[in-house]
């Protein structure tokens, strides 16, 4: 599985354009906006995108969801259905941060957990992670070893809890019980800021190394 990270919007979201080489198809994970940029790197790349793939329903990975995937006009797929109402509260999510107006919309396909997705003829495994939002998923390439874990897990750091419905203990469990058993080997990719490794968080992690949580 091939990636390009595209930060976008002024919360320098982790947009990711993911592709199988074989047959150049990509799927678009987490379009929070700058859709001119998004559609001018796929072209660059040669790529036919077939999906939008949401993580959650937070505006800053959604809100350019619906208007790429009209102008590409593929599905979107994705997150788990418990984030609904995040998604029917767009409206008041783009005043509430200060983007342009962005109405609701219902994805094609929501999420649950082991559900698998593909990309050309690649495959995704879908982890559901409640706590952030109770409707958060993750997307894990197994033959890669990576993973496109949205808000959930950051570099020296864990998703926020303090929104509707989120949940610390939630998350504290999402990260320990369904992230770890992937593997220590996986490198992941967040809705924000750099890349890192299970492992490397296992270890340094002030929230959830195993040292700290024993």
């Amino acid at each position: 599985m091939k990636y390009q990270i595209i930060p976008v919007t002024p919360f320098q979201q982790n947009c990711s354009v993911i592709w199988c080489e074989k047959t150049l198809k990509a799927a678009v994970v987490d379009p929070g906006g700058d859709i001119d940029r998004i559609i001018s790197e796929v072209e660059k790349l040669g790529l036919a995108v077939e999906k939008v793939l949401l993580t959650h329903g937070h505006i800053d990975h959604v809100g350019g969801a619906q208007h790429l995937a009209t102008r590409l006009n593929v599905p979107i797929i994705g997150p788990h259905i418990a984030d609904k109402f995040w998604l029917e509260n767009l409206a008041k999510q783009s005043q509430n941060f200060g983007f342009p107006l962005v109405n609701a919309f219902e994805p094609q396909q929501y999420l649950n957990d082991g559900d698998k997705v593909t990309v050309g003829e690649q495959s995704l495994d879908v982890v559901h992670c409640p706590g952030h939002t109770p409707g958060h998923v993750v997307f894990f390439s197994a033959v890669s070893k990576l993973a496109w874990v949205g808000d959930v897990l950051f570099r020296s750091s864990i998703g926020r809890t303090d929104f509707p419905q989120s949940n610390h203990q939630d998350l504290i469990q999402s990260i320990t019980q369904k992230l770890w058993p992937l593997g220590s080997n996986v490198s992941f990719i967040p809705g924000h800021g750099p890349m890192s490794t299970f492992a490397e968080e296992r270890e340094h992690n002030p929230f959830v190394a195993d040292q700290l949580l024993g």
